[in-house]
């Protein structure tokens, strides 16, 4: 009988583990949602820092004319012979009326190789500037550089793209560190969505792909800080041209 008993609840507790593993438990948004509100609100604090510094901000032209922003803030770097870095951020895309859409959750890695030893903590931010940059971006483990063609973006507030590297380049990419921004290359580093951090965000089983490309989600209370700051500075330069007119 003890036997049994012992064998009942062994069973049980199996039974009751594999439950708490599967998809759905998984994407349980009480647990992960804080975390991810946090995320989204520092990735608009770094938006913000950066655009109310005239001469050392993302141009205008180029936040209205681009078709998705990344932005990764804190990515932490240390090296002690071999080098790496990691981040967690967010990919705002916007449509061909200008409406920026509800957001999806990507990380951003590398590594390198050679002598080195130390740590630092960088802000990422990536423009995606046409379809290809956007179908690259969507891609698992994604390499700038590799992938698609990345340029390191100009800077300032009346800052122009020359034509020439608008044709050339599917993405723009610029980091700040220690109070600093500027464009940067970053070939190598590789972009990857989240989709768990998408499903326990929104609450069911969601992609990247699904929620920038395919309406398949709405913009949530906790972005709509971010998506209104995205809208008012990328409205910025169809204002200044046309008050030019």
């Amino acid at each position: 009988m003890k036997i049994k008993l012992l064998s009942w609840w062994v069973l049980t507790a199996l039974a009751a583990g594999l439950v708490s593993w599967t998809p759905e438990a998984f994407a349980d948004v009480s647990s992960a949602r804080p975390d991810l509100d946090d995320r989204i609100w520092n990735a608009t604090q770094v938006l913000n820092q950066i655009m109310l510094s005239p001469d050392q901000s993302i141009p205008e032209e180029l936040l209205a004319k681009c078709k998705a922003i990344a932005i990764y803030p804190s990515v932490l770097k240390g090296a002690f012979i071999f080098g790496a870095r990691f981040g967690k951020g967010v990919v705002v895309t916007k449509d061909a009326s200008g409406n920026w859409g509800p957001v999806a959750f990507s990380t951003v890695g590398g590594g390198s190789w050679g002598f080195q030893i130390g740590g630092s903590s960088t802000d990422l931010i990536v423009l995606v500037m046409n379809d290809a940059g956007m179908e690259s971006l969507l891609r698992n483990n994604f390499t700038l550089g590799a992938d698609a063609q990345v340029a390191a973006g100009p800077v300032g507030r009346d800052s122009q793209a020359s034509t020439d590297l608008f044709l050339k380049a599917s993405l723009f990419s610029y980091s700040r560190s220690m109070g600093l921004f500027a464009g940067v290359a970053l070939d190598g580093t590789v972009l990857t969505q989240d989709n768990n951090s998408n499903s326990a965000y929104y609450g069911r089983p969601v992609t990247s792909k699904q929620i920038l490309l395919e309406n398949a989600a709405t913009v949530q209370p906790t972005s709509r800080g971010l998506i209104d700051k995205l809208t008012e500075y990328s409205a910025r330069w169809s204002a200044r041209v046309a008050a030019k007119r």
